[in-house]
């Protein structure tokens, strides 16, 4: 990497970490009193958060382990006393079928087309035979409010690139309220997947 390039993603991840630390406090109060109890249900064992950001969600589920490409979330989480680590060049630094569960809460949208089958098999490398991978992508208002955001999904097309990669579609669910047309008009609206591992 060059070391104009190098600039210029440092200056990326310092910019999004700005962001994340200025989401509204209503959201914060969404995420802890109503979408972080219903995905922590689902949750079973040892937990990696995959894009863990600046932690709410290590945080609000002690002993879950988080992962970042952006050093400066990283920092933060461990300033905040989390236990998170940086992903560098693709790789997440834990052994194969180290956790039983993988989120990727608002993660997948931000990832390129081309790069998208290299992250799910990192993924899927440490997550155990028969682990749930817990993956949360935005509606429409939502995808269109982050210029970072790279590929929409909707329910069809997040089901059939999780079957392409041989993970069995457990359930989909919609926060904060089953309603889909309700992805036009709210941000923080959902597609939630359940997706096992086969064995």
């Amino acid at each position: 990497m060059s070391e104009l390039s190098s600039e210029r993603g440092s200056q990326t991840h310092n910019e999004y970490f700005g962001y994340l630390k200025k989401r509204s406090v209503l959201g914060r109060l969404y995420r802890e009193w109503w979408l972080y109890p219903r995905i922590v249900r689902l949750l079973r064992g040892e937990v990696l958060d995959f894009g863990c950001g600046i932690g709410d969600f290590i945080r609000f589920r002690p002993g879950t382990v988080g992962v970042d490409i952006n050093p400066y979330n990283v920092d933060f989480c461990r300033c905040r006393g989390l236990d998170a680590h940086l992903i560098k060049d693709g790789g997440i630094p834990f052994p194969n079928e180290a956790f039983d569960a993988v989120t990727m809460d608002n993660v997948l949208e931000h990832i390129p087309a081309a790069d998208v089958s290299a992250v799910l098999n990192e993924v899927s490398r440490v997550l155990r035979p028969g682990g749930m991978l817990l993956i949360g992508v935005p509606g429409i208002k939502g995808y269109a409010a982050d210029a970072d955001h790279k590929v929409f999904y909707d329910d069809l097309s997040l089901c059939r690139l999780m079957q392409r990669h041989g993970y069995i579609v457990h359930e989909l669910f919609h926060m904060p309220l089953p309603f889909a047309f309700l992805g036009r008009f709210l941000r923080q609206y959902c597609t939630y997947g359940i997706f096992g591992k086969r064995h």
